[in-house]
């Protein structure tokens, strides 16, 4: 079952349980795929689908921390709760540690010593990475063990 088949069983589902947050997210979820997919102009691929998805929950977690600096927390519950949602849909995150050995293999692979080897060690991790781990936490601890 591809993703956008278990997203359309879901909502299904939602709504005939009457879960309005599931059902509002997964529409959303729904149409951004839809967009995607006419925008290419061809089916999408799971690659596609997943970053339709890591696109998404990064968007609500931008908003999380927006609304978190503003004092807003009736929006911060409401994108938190989307956020859960989404995160279902999404391969398991990276621990801290299985990001640092992948960090530190990179390093190694790539013979980079200076922060100036940032883009290098990037390169090598992000296709590893990508839709398990945020890329702006990969940067800053790769920064970290550059020495930058």
């Amino acid at each position: 079952m591809t993703l956008s088949e278990r997203l359309n069983e879901d909502y299904k589902a939602a709504m005939k349980s009457g879960d309005k947050a599931r059902v509002d997210t997964l529409r959303l979820l729904r149409a951004q795929m839809k967009q995607e997919q006419i925008d290419k102009m061809r089916t999408l691929s799971p690659e596609d689908e997943m970053a339709v998805l890591s696109n998404a929950a990064k968007k609500r977690r931008e908003a999380i921390a927006s609304y978190k600096q503003a004092g807003r927390d009736d929006l911060l519950e409401k994108e938190a709760a989307e956020l859960a949602i989404i995160s279902n849909y999404l391969p398991q995150a990276l621990s801290a540690e299985e990001l640092a050995q992948i960090i530190d293999s990179a390093i190694k692979e790539t013979g980079s010593t200076a922060a100036g080897d940032l883009g290098k060690v990037m390169g090598k991790i992000m296709p590893q990475i990508k839709g398990r781990a945020d890329g702006k936490t990969a940067q800053q601890m790769v920064r970290e063990k550059l020495g930058g």
